[in-house]
């Protein structure tokens, strides 16, 4: 068999990144048949329509007992849950990925399960700020890394057939542990995402205090802010489960806000130029 490729690719939770590797297994031809589900049966309904899957299942366990790989693309809290019960309902040749953007507490959800090995914790770094089916797209992981974590966890052949599919669909593959990844994720990812909530909530509290006229701006703040649309259902539970990470990114953020506030409080114009450099 084609390493590859997978007979059939069950989906929990058909949106931007299940959705998008939904297309991409289909142009490149790593699956016969994609069923879906999805905890929003409009989001299913929707996913047939757009041709995302051929089939959508009524459960969790209908999609586990239906598929060769099983992409598990929810939000984190729910794949914390969820794992554990999906390792267990597992035949020896199944595959679980996940697309999770937080990884130490899922692998340590799983950490010692009869079943571990059949897991491969995934983070595709790719995406938009869009969510549900309608923003899946051709091409998402090409040329984007996508982090395997804690390789040495996973059994070789499942974790080869994985980094084949990954690779066939155009992502460049690194490996970090679990603790490298939610440092990294922290400061790359989770921290910007803070930033730009942030920075919206203080542009509509100016606007509702009548303080500016929001409709002013210009396309740096269209740019600095773009990812605050994203889904809060999603990024709140990120938020939570990577806490340690992401309190010591934003840290480090405060220090250098600081030492820009300072230089220009005080005039600092050497200070200043140097920050900015």
């Amino acid at each position: 068999m084609n390493d590859g490729f997978f007979q059939t690719v069950g989906i929990a939770g058909i949106g931007l990144i299940g959705g998008s590797l939904a297309k991409d297994l289909r142009t490149f031809g790593l699956t016969d048949r994609i069923v879906g589900w999805n905890r929003t049966a409009s989001h299913a309904e929707r996913a047939v329509e757009l041709g995302l899957v051929d089939d959508v299942v009524a459960s969790l366990d209908a999609l586990v007992a239906a598929s060769d790989l099983i992409v598990l693309a929810m939000p984190v809290d729910v794949l914390e849950a969820q794992l554990p019960h999906v390792l267990s309902a597992l035949t020896p040749t199944q595959i679980v990925i996940d697309v999770g953007s937080a990884k130490q507490a899922l692998t340590h959800a799983v950490a010692g399960h009869p079943n571990r090995r059949q897991f491969v914790a995934c983070h595709p770094m790719a995406g938009t700020e869009k969510s549900g089916p309608d923003a899946a797209i051709d091409n998402l992981f090409r040329n984007r890394f996508t982090l395997i974590i804690d390789p040495e966890d996973s059994d070789p052949q499942a974790l080869a057939r994985v980094s084949a599919m990954w690779e066939r669909v155009g992502a460049v593959l690194a490996t970090l542990s679990a603790e490298e990844h939610d440092r990294t994720a922290a400061l790359l990812s989770h921290m910007p995402h803070v930033l730009a909530y942030a920075l919206a909530r203080t542009i509509k509290e100016a606007e509702r205090n009548q303080a500016l006229n929001a409709r002013f701006a210009g396309g740096g703040l269209a740019s600095m802010t773009r990812i605050a649309h994203s889904p809060i259902s999603m990024w709140q539970p990120i938020f939570k489960q990577n806490k340690q990470a992401l309190l010591a990114a934003i840290d480090i953020f405060s220090n250098h806000l600081a030492m820009f506030r300072k230089a220009i409080a005080e005039d600092d114009a050497k200070s200043l130029t140097e920050l900015m450099r």
